[in-house]
């Protein structure tokens, strides 16, 4: 007997009892949907998570003063537009920034009780978090030396803020350490779909800190770092974010900073300037989700063993009910692998098709679950053969047993139990 008429002899045996086939099935899917939502969801989830960060600046570096010593035994109290230059003149580096993040509330021609969330930093942030003008221009250079008085917005906020897609030209107010403004708009940027933060997010983390906010009051607005520190009376920063043009490069331009940093400042101390590779805190992130995948689908897999029991026991039943059939065919002369291959096809097959059903459940609740997150699906080939070699591993170990007791049964006394 070839394998096409096993698989035949399997289907037939399945829809004759399709109630208890659907009932040994079960844990299968259960275990497989188990699996797949639950690694799908990981992967969703990953990939989402470290988009958002990477896009706010995952994939920089970040050097900081730590005040507190510099203070009380070097009298440095932050970091200055030449240490900025100094920094940016590695070979290996890209871009240097500080980066310098309010909440003001914002007035324009169109809205008056508006609130923005300030993004301010120089001339190299455009290009450092590649961001997509839509109008206009980003900030230069010159108008970061010379504190203008400008700023970019981003596209949802022309909307909200101005009731129109390009409000190059127009001026918004803002107040800041009771301080108020007006700035210029020179250009719209396409930034919220890669911001860490979306609009939703920033309205929910208001509203736990007790402060309502409409979602559509609520804007982004980019402006020159020079000026919010001209506000706030100070002329240095505590903290630059950098970038290389090789994210390789991260660490060793980070060590060639501090250097410089603790020489330009005469200190000798290497905990007053540090350096932290924010890609590494993606790595540490990736490492953390997957642990916590593996460790959950681990615990989820526990009912693809339920499974198998299961299936081992209808099997067995199976080969009981069939004893008849078995002792008519080894009385045939039907070899010993034969009937083990024929009952062990049956298993397989039962546990294929509950694999199979288990992974589209799998997806639509990981489609499902992904989709209220904002996130992409992210099933994998590898998921997938993952899900059918367990279906099929399980099928075939807990099939064995019932398959040999079947093929091992002695013609005679097979007749004679039915007889």
């Amino acid at each position: 007997m070839n394998l096409k008429e096993n698989i035949r002899i399997a289907l037939s045996s399945i829809r004759s009892n399709k109630m208890r086939s659907f009932l040994t099935m079960l844990g299968i899917i259960i275990g497989v949907a188990s699996v797949i939502s639950i690694v799908t969801i990981g992967n969703s989830g990953k990939a989402f998570l470290i988009e958002k960060i990477n896009a706010a600046g995952g994939q920089s570096l970040n050097i900081s003063v730590q005040r507190q010593d510099a203070d009380s035994r070097y009298n440095i109290v932050g970091l200055n537009e030449s240490d900025i230059e100094t920094i940016r003149s590695i070979d290996i580096v890209e871009g240097v920034t500080p980066l310098l993040s309010d909440m003001s509330l914002a007035e324009t021609s169109f809205l008056h009780d508006g609130i923005a969330s300030i993004t301010a930093s120089n001339a190299d942030y455009a290009n450092m978090m590649d961001l997509e003008m839509v109008h206009g221009r980003f900030f230069s250079a010159e108008e970061y030396s010379s504190e203008a008085r400008v700023c970019v917005v981003s596209d949802k906020t022309a909307q909200k803020f101005f009731r129109k897609s390009n409000p190059v030209g127009e001026t918004v107010d803002i107040s800041v350490n009771d301080q108020l403004i007006t700035l210029k708009v020179i250009g719209v940027v396409k930034t919220e779909d890669s911001s860490l933060f979306s609009m939703d997010d920033m309205t929910d983390m208001m509203e736990n800190y007790g402060m309502k906010m409409d979602i559509n009051r609520f804007g982004f607005l980019y402006m020159p770092a020079s000026v919010l520190m001209g506000i706030y009376g100070t002329t240095t920063y505590q903290a630059l974010s950098v970038t290389t043009y090789d994210v390789k490069d991260l660490d060793r331009a980070g060590a060639i900073a501090v250097g410089m940093l603790n020489a330009r400042h005469n200190v000798t101390d290497n905990s007053v300037y540090t350096a932290r590779n924010m890609a590494t805190l993606v790595d540490l992130l990736d490492t953390v989700i997957n642990i916590f995948t593996i460790f959950i689908s681990a615990v989820g897999a526990i009912s693809l063993v339920v499974g198998g029991i299961g299936v081992m026991n209808i099997m067995l039943v199976s080969v009981t009910e069939r004893t008849r059939e078995i002792g008519i065919r080894k009385a045939l002369g039907a070899r010993t692998n034969v009937i083990l291959l024929q009952f062990l096809t049956e298993s397989v097959i039962i546990c294929l098709i509950g694999g199979l059903i288990g992974m589209a459940l799998g997806f639509g609740v990981s489609a499902g679950v992904s989709s209220f997150m904002g996130a992409p699906v992210t099933l994998t080939l590898s998921t997938i053969l993952i899900a059918v070699g367990f279906s099929s591993a399980v099928g075939i170990f807990f099939g064995i047993y019932p398959a040999r007791k079947a093929a091992k049964m002695p013609p005679i006394e097979a007749l004679r139990m039915n007889g």
